[in-house]
């Protein structure tokens, strides 16, 4: 061993008995047993080591350091008398001849505790980040993080997949986030952009002749944080298949991911490919969302024609959706907090009843539901201790708002819930357009360079009004990972013909194509092969192995959730010189 030790301080072990070892590392604790006795941990990257001062002066050296000083220890490997099963090293300890400082904290007061770092609060941790990883139980979330991100560089490369960078100063690209723009100091008045993903780089790579590309790459999209997305930057792995159909990208990734599922994740049982194909809107009927969580065994009933004529204000003329839960326990406080919860996520109402043991329905709109007891029975599946929720609207609306209903109804019945596993499911058929909630008009509902289906045929006609737009679906489809969308992709629209034929269904003609895609409008006019690929996303495979919470957890300097570094103190003001050299002036508002 080099780098100034001969052991690490997760190395020695009984066989090590009587050898004369020098470790270093971080002294995270020292505990005073009278003036001739101390003991020290001594805590590297690779575990802990303890070691027992036995002199006045050794004792005295050791209580003169301040905790998180880098240490070296000089000394003898001996085997313990009180044994510690819980580390690797708990059968030894070291008894020093000799300790040196290598770098001292300066600071006696620590802002939390090491070892119990993820008990502080998130501000003092994020502004305390390299203390915050000196703790093994965070450490070991990145260290999974390169251990993962290896496994999938070594299966995309076994899969004839070059590894090939793009670039990262980029011009501005209509891709449905917000851009962070870089000023150009050579181009006074125009700007670069971060990419939003690798979008139109990859799919130039298949026009210029490569025929697996794929990379580790960095993403770039001013967003509001979630738990399950950090604002600023974020990861995926990007990939792209020239003369390749849907099929050949999903069998690729089930073939990648389900290995690296096994392997890392803390669930043993992973969804065997092919996974499960959900077109669009049978997912939204069946789970009111197109990431349905399939660990949850409920599903969504349509109660419409049953309900909107029971005498209740809010199902008259309305769309209505159940969720019958069997062997429901809870209470009715249980269920106030249930639907308050919902209401919170939708903004939507949720309503219920229930039956109870002696068959008699119960609670919340039981009244409407009474004079029409055996029909809703019926139709329904009701049997003796069943809740029934539901909610109500246009047909999105109730939903949508049903489908959250089921995804907080699974974790309260674990009955219905099988928790400790990784459901995976592809949702295909997406709709190619959708009506804009702000414009009122027809606007691309996912990606616009997806391949419709039906292809140019099927856009003509929604042209000549013989088709709805609405009704015309894309090859675009997702990965769903216990209830997170975990990947998109789409096979590509190559053709320049039904490019311009796809943009002018939203009110773009062909010189807007030409003007917004420049490069990847002109390189098809070249000849571009069929092409399809996806982009799973790294840091949220991440935070589904691990079962964080909190994206955060698994990147190694997180932004807090108003994309500010708070230990780097970005972003940051800069120098009126700065300023001026990119000809820029701040407005103040």
């Amino acid at each position: 061993m080099t780098q100034m030790r001969t052991h690490t301080c997760g190395e020695l072990r009984l066989a090590d008995s009587g050898k004369h070892v020098r470790i270093v590392g971080w002294l995270e604790n020292v505990r005073e047993v009278g003036g001739s006795l101390a003991f020290a941990v001594i805590r590297d990257f690779f575990g802990t080591t303890q070691a027992v001062a036995e002199t006045e002066e050794m004792v005295k050296a050791f209580a003169a350091i301040t905790k998180e000083s880098t240490v070296a220890v000089e000394g003898t490997v001996r085997e313990r008398t009180s044994k510690n099963p819980k580390i690797p090293t708990g059968e030894i300890e070291v008894v020093p001849d000799k300790v040196e400082v290598l770098g001292r904290c300066r600071y006696p007061e620590l802002p939390f505790e090491i070892n119990r770092s993820r008990e502080a609060d998130e501000a003092v941790r994020l502004k305390y980040r390299y203390l915050d990883l000196r703790n093994p139980a965070v450490k070991k979330n990145i260290v999974l993080r390169s251990q993962v991100v290896a496994a999938l560089r070594q299966a995309m490369t076994k899969e004839g997949f070059l590894e090939i960078s793009t670039p990262i100063l980029t011009a501005s690209s209509p891709e449905g986030a917000r851009d962070y723009l870089v000023p150009a100091r050579k181009h006074p008045g125009k700007f670069y952009a971060l990419p939003q993903a690798p979008q139109q780089f990859k799919q130039l790579l298949m026009t210029s002749g490569f025929d697996r590309y794929f990379q580790i790459a960095p993403c770039f999209r001013d967003e509001d944080a979630r738990g399950d997305r950090t604002p600023g930057e974020f990861y995926q792995l990007d990939m792209e298949m020239a003369f390749a159909t849907q099929d050949d990208v999903l069998a690729v990734l089930e073939k990648v991911l389900v290995p690296v599922m096994e392997e890392y994740g803390i669930y043993d049982r992973v969804t065997p490919a092919p996974f499960k194909r959900i077109p669009f809107n049978e997912a939204m009927e069946l789970y009111g969302t197109d990431k349905p969580d399939l660990r949850i065994d409920l599903k969504l009933q349509d109660a419409t024609e049953l309900l909107s004529g029971c005498g209740f204000g809010p199902f008259e003329g309305n769309c209505v959706k159940a969720v019958v839960v069997t062997e429901f326990e809870h209470t009715r406080k249980q269920i106030d907090k249930l639907l308050a919860d919902v209401e919170v996520q939708t903004a939507q109402k949720t309503y219920w009843f229930r039956m109870d043991e002696q068959g008699e329905i119960v609670g919340g709109i039981a009244k409407f539901i009474q004079p029409i007891k055996e029909q809703v029975v019926a139709a329904l599946g009701i049997v003796p201790g069943c809740f029934v929720g539901l909610a109500a609207g246009k047909k999105a609306v109730a939903q949508k708002t049903a489908g959250v209903l089921r995804s907080k109804l699974g974790p309260l019945c674990p009955k219905h819930m099988d928790k400790e596993q990784y459901q995976m499911c592809w949702i295909v058929d997406f709709p190619m357009y959708e009506i804009g909630e702000e414009s009122g008009e027809l606007e691309f509902c996912h990606n616009p360079f997806s391949m419709p289906n039906g292809g140019l045929e099927i856009l003509e006609k929604a042209e000549r009004g013989e088709v709805d737009p609405l009704s015309i679906t894309a090859y675009q489809y997702d990965l769903v990972i216990n209830g997170y969308e975990s990947a998109s992709g789409a096979v590509r629209n190559h053709d320049p013909e039904i490019m311009i034929k796809a943009f002018q269904l939203v009110r773009l003609g062909e010189e807007d194509v030409k003007a917004k895609f420049p490069a990847m409008y002109n390189a098809f006019c070249y000849g571009a092969p069929p092409h399809a690929g996806a982009a799973p996303g790294v840091d949220r495979l991440i935070m589904l192995l691990t079962g964080e919470e909190s994206i955060r957890e698994v990147i190694t300097f997180p932004m807090n959730k108003n994309a500010q570094d708070v230990m780097m103190d970005a972003p940051s003001a800069v120098t009126e010189k700065q300023l001026s050299e990119l000809h820029i002036a701040i407005r103040q508002e």
